[in-house]
């Protein structure tokens, strides 16, 4: 990351980190970045609470865990019937229990309900988990104010206004502007 700061700074842009004391000061501070010609992939949130993109008036983030649930939920349940409805006729005489049926039918609904469930469960997990880049063995933005619950707006704009988006940033109710650089852990 260090490198990419420095090969910004030499293209004529700066990476910029305003931290905000609370979230709507910090919406406000988004909102007024776009019209001064930032895109949504020039600027990062850090919280160290859970915020929705929503709340920040930001665009959805893509997610494959949707689909990894389902896909997951699919697998459960092909391997639920191949459980209830295999495995009895893989011997070579099913066992007949009275006038029972081979495959009874409440016992199987739960079974299959709870297999289901326990591969969408699994899936899920597996996909959180990817999603999320863990682990996660490049350098990442950190702020230690994040830890006490503020919130922080990390951008690039041109060198040459970087006046003008600190003043725009304090205006805001930013509480430090400040160029951001790499600390290790």
């Amino acid at each position: 990351m260090a490198d990419n700061i420095s090969r910004r700074e030499r293209s004529g842009q700066v990476s910029l980190l305003a931290v905000f004391p609370d979230l709507e000061p910090a919406a406000d501070a988004i909102d007024h970045l776009r019209t001064l010609g930032i895109s949504d992939d020039q600027m990062n949130v850090i919280s160290g609470i859970p915020v929705t993109e929503a709340m920040l008036g930001r665009p959805n983030q893509w997610t494959n865990v949707p689909r990894l649930a389902g896909g997951g939920a699919v697998l459960g349940f092909l391997g639920a019937v191949f459980l209830m409805y295999g495995v009895p006729y893989l011997y070579p005489y099913p066992i007949q229990v009275s006038t029972q049926a081979v495959i009874p039918g409440p016992p199987t609904v739960v079974v299959l309900f709870e297999i289901t469930m326990l591969g969408m469960l699994l899936s899920t997990f597996l996909g959180v988990f990817l999603d999320s880049y863990f682990p996660n063995y490049r350098p990442m933005e950190y702020v230690k104010e994040v830890s006490d619950g503020k919130i922080a707006v990390f951008f690039i704009c041109p060198e040459e206004s970087r006046e003008k988006f600190t003043k725009a940033m304090t205006a805001l109710g930013a509480e430090k502007v400040e160029v951001a650089e790499v600390e290790h852990l």
